[in-house]
């Protein structure tokens, strides 16, 4: 698993509008990476809605991208993130080949072919700032996720 200090892996998928988002296109940004194992779950659904709800906060913080990923593909994660009315974040499918971002952050969970549920800040050099891995079941506490970006 990728620690404090490393060079966070760059990557390019897609988002929920089925537009590319390339890490390395936000240097000098700070980006909050938000894994969760697969859409259509209730604690991944309530992940995203916490982060989206909470968006004016984290920006208030200097994070300038919040970008929820998955292995799900992308018109199922452009469904979902439309279903849950996601607007402010990217919700972004890591599909083709499938878990390949969070195998480079190792994150990937082989035994249910998901990535695992973690939270992770780039800062704007592109170094990973904080990072958290939560169990499959549990919710990442958005007060803890204010307190560290």
């Amino acid at each position: 698993m990728i620690k404090i200090g490393d060079m966070a892996p760059d990557f390019e998928l897609e988002d929920q509008e089925g537009k590319k988002v390339k890490l390395s296109d936000l240097k000098g940004k700070r980006v909050l990476i938000s894994f969760h194992p697969l859409a259509w779950t209730p604690v991944c659904i309530d992940q995203m809605r916490a982060l989206e709800s909470h968006y004016k906060e984290i920006k208030k913080k200097g994070v300038d991208a919040v970008l929820g990923i998955s292995v799900d593909p992308q018109p199922s994660k452009g469904v979902w993130a439309h279903s849950l009315g996601l607007e402010e974040i990217k919700i972004l499918a890591d599909f083709e080949p499938k878990g390949k971002m969070a195998k480079d952050y190792g994150l990937y969970n082989e035994d249910f072919g998901t990535s695992q549920r973690a939270n992770v800040l780039v800062d704007e050099e592109g170094k990973v700032a904080w990072v958290k891995k939560y169990k499959m079941p549990e919710l990442p506490d958005i007060d803890e996720v204010l307190e560290n970006i």
